[in-house]
């Protein structure tokens, strides 16, 4: 059993889904890891990881609408309004979805759907760089 890591930053410019997946299906490629588990981990608080569509854009942009409804900036339930109006709702987006994902990999690839990407979910309104680690253990 062998392990690997390796970080990829993606920089974001507002709220939305970055597609992650080439990066990370060339990293798993070049690895010679044939088969065994990719875990990802999002390091930040207020972006997250998701398994979504990857072939209709409507399906992200109706996802962000259905978060905007769900978590909407300015309630004033929030105290915590330190680094804006948007921070507190980023971090409850982030604890509704994912900060870590794991994928089988099979024959060196992500055994992921055909219509499934990975994605860094922006829950910020400005430009963030955000980061991404990846742990690759298997033969």
């Amino acid at each position: 059993m062998r392990q690997l890591f390796h970080q990829i930053s993606i920089n974001t410019h507002g709220k939305g889904l970055y597609m992650l997946s080439p990066s990370v299906a060339r990293w798993v490629s070049q690895s010679d890891i044939r088969d065994g588990l990719l875990t990802l981990l999002i390091q930040h608080t207020s972006a997250s990881l998701v398994i979504q569509e990857n072939a209709d854009p409507d399906v992200r942009t109706d996802l962000e609408k259905f978060f905007a409804r769900l978590v909407p900036e300015g309630d004033p339930i929030y105290d915590h309004t330190l680094e804006g109006p948007d921070d507190m709702p980023a971090h409850v987006r982030a604890a509704l979805t994912q900060s870590s994902l794991s994928i089988p990999v099979v024959n060196g690839e992500m055994a992921l759907g055909i219509w499934q990407g990975i994605y860094v979910y922006e829950h910020r309104q400005v430009q963030q760089n955000r980061h991404v680690m990846l742990h690759l253990q298997g033969e």
